[in-house]
């Protein structure tokens, strides 16, 4: 039997923060639509700087970041390390580490990029500018689709929860080729030499075996900073870091476990009594140096990339992905019709989300089955299935950081529409997928 704990790890980190998002985007659209939406929508537009004389650190092409972009430039920066951290894992031992694990998953998120575009092309209007979005609908939410999932508990089988945490993993892999590709306009080759050069001592770093933590994190920060002056968007520096990050642990684990096991052996234990409790103790210089030897060969049992993931564990899910949301999920309703949403770029994000994830993912799994090429969900059957293919359209944190990169601040009105569209999207998949599973699912089963 496969070891599955990875993923029920993941599972709970994904549910609770879900819960903190939905937090965060019903603040922000109340908020941005009272009497304070002014001063909500001007205080991202504050500018944030860190200066040494004449040059400021968060500035790019002479002018200083506002509020706003310092979070969808650095802040999400550091989410998209944390996805490559995950992605890598999940390469190198997890659900994307075999071709036969990896296939079921690459095949629906293949489907479930593909269509969304198509549907998106289709029913857009011909104009270059509300084009640009249409990468907007391909992105699945992992934290809400896991957290709508969860509902369910022990009336939905592991198998579709892996394959829907996996399937959204490799979207957000499709996800990061897009950004890179598509959103990348003009280049410094200069600073693009420069982000290179670092991209190379990082992989010197991890070939040698540095594993000192601080190494990648300093030399992260150097990668995003000229990555933003090259004009490649610079999250993917926090990919590229990602995946520069040792995996290893040199001796294996036998070796550094038996060293502690030493250094245990001969550390003095002493019994303390109800008197001694609240007395001081003073450790022997040589005592001091075995306890830290202790400490040193347990860092060396965790490997620079899971410690990594772990650290930015809390940050990103309670406080980067909730602020983002935050920032972004405001749209401002005042004039606007509902035709915002049946119609132009709103009703071509919502469809492509609500019908294009589904049919997408359905559809290319189907074909994948039928070919022989990947296997249905243990424990599951095609009812049950579709209803997850539907909660792959809840597309919210990365569809939401595409929307705006597809329209900048001189198109605000498109961006409100793609933003109305994914939220409107978002909500309908979840809905809609809750009703089929509640209807899929075997009844009579304790949650």
């Amino acid at each position: 039997m496969e070891n599955n704990y990875p993923f029920i790890s993941m599972l709970r980190k994904y549910v609770s923060s879900s819960v903190l998002l939905v937090i965060a985007t019903v603040a922000a659209l109340i908020i941005a639509n009272s009497p304070w939406g002014d001063t909500y929508r001007a205080f991202w537009e504050l500018p944030v700087s860190m200066s040494l004389g004449s040059f400021n650190l968060f500035s790019h092409n002479g002018h200083a970041m506002t509020l706003g972009e310092f979070i969808n430039d650095y802040l999400m920066a550091i989410f998209f390390l944390s996805v490559g951290l995950e992605i890598k894992r999940e390469i190198l031992c997890g659900e994307l580490s075999s071709i036969k694990k990896a296939l079921a998953p690459i095949i629906g998120a293949c489907g479930g990029m593909i269509i969304p575009i198509i549907v998106f092309f289709l029913i857009c209007p011909k104009d270059p500018v509300m084009e640009r979005g249409m990468a907007i609908p391909m992105a699945t939410d992992i934290a809400f689709s896991l957290g709508c999932l969860s509902i369910f508990s022990k009336r939905c089988p592991l198998g579709l929860k892996v394959f829907l945490a996996a399937l959204a993993v490799a979207d957000d892999l499709g996800g990061i080729i897009v950004i890179a590709i598509r959103y990348t306009e003009h280049l410094n080759l200069l600073y693009l030499l420069i982000s290179a050069l670092i991209v190379v001592v990082l992989c010197i770093g991890n070939w040698r075996g540095i594993r000192t933590k601080a190494f990648y994190f300093d030399m992260g920060f150097l990668l995003w900073f000229f990555m933003l002056e090259s004009g490649i968007h610079a999250t993917i520096a926090g990919v590229v870091l990602a995946f520069c990050v040792p995996a290893n642990i040199p001796n294996g684990t036998k070796f550094w476990v038996e060293r502690i096991r030493r250094q245990l052996e001969h550390f003095p234990a002493t019994e303390v009594t109800r008197t001694d409790r609240n007395k001081p103790v003073v450790l022997s210089d040589e005592e001091i140096a075995m306890l830290k030897s202790v400490e040193s060969a347990s860092d060396h049992l965790v490997s620079p990339l899971q410690d990594m993931e772990d650290i930015l564990k809390l940050p990103v899910n309670y406080q980067i992905i909730p602020l983002f949301a935050f920032a972004n999920a405001g749209v401002n309703l005042a004039g606007m019709s509902p035709m915002n949403l049946f119609s132009g770029v709103g009703l071509a994000v919502f469809l492509g989300l609500l019908i294009g994830k589904f049919c997408g993912v359905l559809s290319f799994s189907w074909i994948g089955i039928k070919l022989g090429l990947m296997q249905m969900p243990e424990n599951a059957n095609w009812k049950s299935f579709a209803s997850v293919c539907m909660l792959c359209g809840i597309g919210f944190t990365v569809s939401m950081f595409m929307a705006t990169l597809s329209y900048p601040s001189t198109h605000v009105d498109l961006l409100n529409d793609a933003k109305l569209g994914i939220l409107c999207g978002t909500v309908a998949s979840a809905i809609v997928g809750c009703l089929m599973l509640n209807s899929s699912l075997p009844k009579g089963i304790r949650e």
